[in-house]
């Protein structure tokens, strides 16, 4: 496997912990905690494979689905000690964006599409999982609340691009770009950062 599939997996698996844990949060059942999982995981990918004119891939290859079964039953399995470590969601989260940001962009850049747009498509790779994951939870998504969020994501996209054509190593490039995008989300969580309003 390369990887960038691996990176794939683990992404999906993350985000299907950070779905479930929010499901659990909010005291639903273990059925809605596994399709919140799940919507999370694929919500991204998804959108982003039929922009790409793709089936989407966890609908051909069962790991993707094995990858969100397991990341569902460790968040309901480990449910209390997970929500004992305050920013537990805040991390995972911070790593799903930081996986499927990498992973948006090399599959596009795959697939052809300009560098901008595969720097567009790795953003939204990464956002949309929460977006969907948010509304299911009836709050407002990260993306438009006074955060540093998607900028984190189309920094990481960014470095992406600028070391990939340097010729550095994927994987020497993936982990560096994913640890970007963690960084800065994890950074502006503990610090407060965020971008200045419009307006008032």
């Amino acid at each position: 496997m390369n990887i960038i599939y691996c990176i794939d997996l683990l992404g999906t698996m993350v985000f299907a912990i950070s779905g479930a844990m929010a499901a659990n949060r909010s005291g639903m059942d273990i059925f809605g905690a596994t399709f919140t999982g799940f919507v999370t995981a694929i919500g991204g990918g998804s959108l982003r494979d039929v922009f790409l004119n793709l089936r989407p891939i966890w609908v051909d290859d069962s790991n993707y689905l094995i990858a969100i079964l397991i990341g569902v039953l460790i968040s309901i399995a480990g449910n209390r000690q997970l929500h004992r470590l305050a920013r537990t969601l805040t991390f995972f989260d911070a790593l799903g964006i930081g996986f499927f940001c990498v992973v948006g962009v090399q599959k596009s850049l795959t697939y052809e599409s300009t560098q901008t747009a595969a720097v567009i498509l790795g953003v939204f790779s990464a956002v949309m999982g929460g977006v969907i994951r948010d509304t299911l939870m009836n709050e407002t998504p990260l993306i438009f609340r006074k955060e540093i969020y998607a900028t984190a994501c189309l920094s990481g996209a960014i470095i992406y691009m600028i070391l990939g054509s340097w010729g550095v190593d994927t994987a020497v490039n993936a982990f560096v770009s994913t640890l970007t995008v963690s960084a800065i989300r994890l950074a502006a969580v503990k610090y407060k950062l965020s971008l200045p309003g419009i307006g008032g």
